[in-house]
């Protein structure tokens, strides 16, 4: 079934093309579960073919990306918090919890929620805790975007160089994932240390 979803999808960006693209980013960022590397390495392919535009793939891509997070950052700010202290406590969630969370997307949103869109599988709800939070919008869009054009970068590149050679890909994306998880080690590191700094002053 999800090898028919997968082909389902590429025939769509190949039919529908940039606006195929900006649709299933769309669903890939908001709510439906499938990953972004089945959208944006075709697309890189189809551009290395010279059926597609290597600078529109990667705005209808990242547009994509933006509207899917905002759809769930807009859905938090109307639904999440009401939802969560009233059904919360069921799954071991306090108010006091959720107010925790809002204080500290309050003051660290930009780096959880920059940090959050090159993480797989935390990219798709890293927008809810921003929304519960009702993060400063302009702030919320800058990372998001920045994040989520770092990952359609690397994604349209494997499929512009590898076409599509799925053992190479498996194996290019393994070793990026890795890379990414450990920058982002290192960041988060220098960012609780720049902060420990500035409380301390």
């Amino acid at each position: 079934m999800f090898t028919s979803i997968i082909d389902f999808i590429v025939n769509t960006v190949g039919t529908l093309g940039y606006v195929g693209i900006f649709i299933m980013m769309f669903l890939e960022s908001s709510f439906f579960p499938f990953p972004s590397e089945v959208v944006m390495i075709p697309a890189g392919y189809l551009v290395f073919k010279g059926e597609m535009n290597m600078y529109l793939v990667l705005l209808f891509g990242i547009l994509g990306s933006l509207s899917g997070a905002l759809f769930n950052y807009y859905l938090a700010v109307k639904y999440g918090r009401k939802f969560l202290i009233k059904y919360g406590k069921y799954f071991f969630v306090k108010e006091e919890t959720i107010i925790k969370m809002e204080e500290f997307f309050k003051v660290h949103g930009h780096i959880s929620t920059f940090s959050g869109r090159l993480i797989p599988v935390v990219r798709q709800y890293i927008s809810f805790p921003a929304g519960l939070a009702k993060m400063n919008l302009f702030v919320f869009c800058l990372y998001t975007t920045f994040g989520a054009a770092i990952w359609v970068v690397i994604l349209t590149l494997l499929g512009y160089f590898l076409g599509d050679n799925q053992l190479l890909i498996k194996e290019y994306l393994h070793y990026i994932i890795i890379v990414i998880l450990i920058l982002l080690v290192i960041l988060c590191f220098w960012y609780y240390k720049k902060q420990t700094k500035i409380k301390g002053l």
